[in-house]
């Protein structure tokens, strides 16, 4: 019985040790952002500072000519890149343009253009959603 468990349990540890030195061999990638993924992080932080802007009635500014990049960065999968996403990109574009253009209905131009992001998210890649959701101006 002794021996028994001294040999499931020297068993265990030569396991537990090859697993130790399969995942130190194993080399460590660092994910690097896409031009579209940063571009969209970046149009995200310029979203959330024009939404409390527009919520406190402040001065909306200048049209941010960085969103325009969007019809050229590179996305993670160049194959996202088809009608569909120009088509939506297009539509975010002229709703941000609008905000600067006709501040005084700033509100529903901008939730527009997270709508477009919405829409175009829907169907690409899902998973900001949540977080695109939060830019919506609700009062």
């Amino acid at each position: 019985m002794v021996l028994l468990l001294f040999s499931c349990q020297k068993k265990a540890d030569e396991k537990q040790k090859k697993e130790a030195c399969s995942t130190e061999n194993q080399k460590f990638e660092m994910y690097e952002m896409s031009e579209m993924a940063a571009l969209m992080e970046q149009m995200y932080v310029d979203n959330q500072r024009l939404k409390e802007r527009i919520k406190k009635g402040d001065t909306i500014g200048k049209f941010p000519q960085h969103f325009l990049k969007i019809h050229e960065a590179v996305l993670t999968d160049d194959t996202d890149k088809d009608a569909f996403f120009n088509e939506q990109a297009k539509k975010f574009i002229q709703a941000q343009e609008l905000i600067y253009e006709d501040p005084k209905n700033a509100k529903e131009h901008f939730n527009k253009g997270i709508d477009a992001c919405i829409s175009c998210h829907e169907v690409k890649c899902g998973g900001p959603i949540p977080k695109i959701k939060k830019l919506y101006i609700k009062q």
